[in-house]
């Protein structure tokens, strides 16, 4: 009799990870995604990876470091050490959400882009969240006493973003609102619209995103694989 047991599936593990709200593994799922194109990747070692940047950036930081310095010393790594930026070139290539790719060209899209940022902000002990902006993903900081307030950020570009930068942004997506009115964007509507993005949010924006890329395409077989975790993740 024949007692070998078959490992798990790229669509079992998944389902694993996303069980629970309360200990969702973002990072973790999001690499996980990458399995249905590359059947044997490690995604041990791209955690591992992650890991030896975090800790990298962590010696970087100096004791008296306060959020804004944290701040710009994330961004400094993050962008001019490590190099990531937005793949304007090839924006609608698939593998720009796929992680281990994203990893190893340093080019993504917004959102791709801000699971890194936000692993290692979040290592460096920075209160920040991913932002599910209409159109362009977004995170942000949310800064203690006494400066408080926040601090939004564009991933794919690592520009920070002021009120009438974000309101500008918003317009085409607001029906009636027009850009140069006074009142074009309510504070209420900006920071609805500024909310955290959970991470069950998130990963379903990037399987979203997986979707539209192989619909148009015509690619059946990674579409139904796509809508597989999407029936996982939302079953709702």
């Amino acid at each position: 009799m024949d007692y070998k047991l078959k490992p798990p599936s790229a669509l079992d593990y998944f389902t694993a990870l996303v069980q629970s709200d309360d200990e969702f593994p973002l990072l973790e799922t999001a690499i996980s995604l990458a399995q249905d194109e590359f059947p044997s990747l490690d995604i041990q070692q791209v955690l591992s990876d992650m890991d030896h940047w975090a800790a990298r950036l962590k010696r970087s930081i100096l004791p008296s470091a306060d959020a804004l310095d944290k701040l710009r010393e994330l961004n400094h790594f993050f962008y001019a050490n490590l190099r990531f930026a937005g793949n304007v070139n090839h924006y609608d290539n698939p593998h720009n959400s796929y992680l281990n790719v994203v990893m190893s060209t340093r080019l993504g899209i917004p959102i791709s882009l801000a699971v890194l940022w936000l692993e290692l902000g979040q290592s460096i002990g920075l209160n920040v969240s991913g932002v599910g902006f209409p159109g362009h993903f977004l995170v942000k900081l949310d800064l203690p006493a006494p400066q408080e307030g926040h601090v939004v950020i564009d991933p794919f570009s690592g520009e920070s973003l002021s009120r009438e930068d974000l309101s500008e942004r918003l317009i085409p997506w607001l029906p009636g609102a027009k850009l140069g009115s006074p009142h074009a964007i309510s504070d209420e509507a900006l920071s609805h619209h500024l909310r955290p993005a959970e991470p069950r949010e998130i990963i379903a924006r990037m399987l979203r995103n997986l979707h539209e890329i192989y619909r148009r395409q015509g690619d059946q077989e990674r579409l139904l694989k796509v809508q597989a975790r999407l029936a996982v993740l939302l079953p709702q």
